[in-house]
């Protein structure tokens, strides 16, 4: 039941939000500048040593936010991002042991699957939602569909090159049930402290959701 509710939140907003961070005191205004945008949700990558700090921080101060953790590469790194406070977990590729402890805890995992092999492999698994990952470099949604026309209950989340341009055309496709991105919060902006206009992009990033959802 929870898995489901994580999806369907996931879904509903349309386009996930995968954020590196670099230093944790830019965690919080980070937060506001994506709620007031209109998107209480990110993916927050395993790629800085202030990861873990920054998911326990959200899941603690912004608990209206659904927290999620990316770059997940093992067991021990999804114990982590897990006991931090993450709702869901992200992986590039797909680990078999990494999905197999995900379901014994009740965890949603969002596995990396871009060939029949890798999907298979995650269907046979039970796995409904799959990252595929990086998106435009594997052929963007001429691949993604033609890839899940023969695996018709599996759902995608593409990510990597996914933009302002194409999100529309992406979130078009029934088999997608949203998009991670990080047009909007790019590393400049956070470094930069940008977070109004991280609020600014997030809006329009809402505004493709809706005007795709609402037809």
């Amino acid at each position: 039941m929870i898995i489901i509710m994580t999806l369907s939140q996931l879904k509903q907003f349309g386009v996930i939000p995968v954020v590196k961070i670099e230093n944790e005191e830019d965690a919080l205004p980070l937060a506001d500048a994506l709620i007031e945008g209109g998107l209480p949700t990110a993916e927050i990558t395993f790629r800085t040593e202030c990861a873990e700090s920054v998911i326990i921080t959200l899941s603690k101060s912004r608990s209206n936010m659904i927290i999620g953790a990316g770059t997940i590469l093992n067991i021990e790194q999804a114990k982590r991002a897990v006991k931090a406070g993450a709702a869901f977990i992200v992986s590039p590729g797909f680990n078999e042991k990494v999905v197999e402890w995900c379901q014994i805890n009740n965890i949603l995992c969002i596995p990396g699957c871009v060939t029949p092999t890798e999907l298979t492999a995650a269907v046979n698994m039970g796995i409904k939602v799959v990252k595929f990952f990086p998106s435009e470099a594997f052929g963007g949604l001429t691949t993604l569909k033609s890839l899940s026309a023969p695996f018709g209950d599996v759902q995608f989340m593409p990510t990597g090159g996914i933009s302002e341009d194409n999100l529309a055309e992406y979130l078009y496709f029934k088999k997608v049930i949203c998009c991670g991105g990080s047009f909007m919060i790019k590393d400049s902006f956070i470094k930069n402290k940008e977070f109004a206009k991280i609020t600014e992009l997030t809006k329009k990033a809402c505004e493709i959701v809706s005007s795709v959802r609402n037809k």
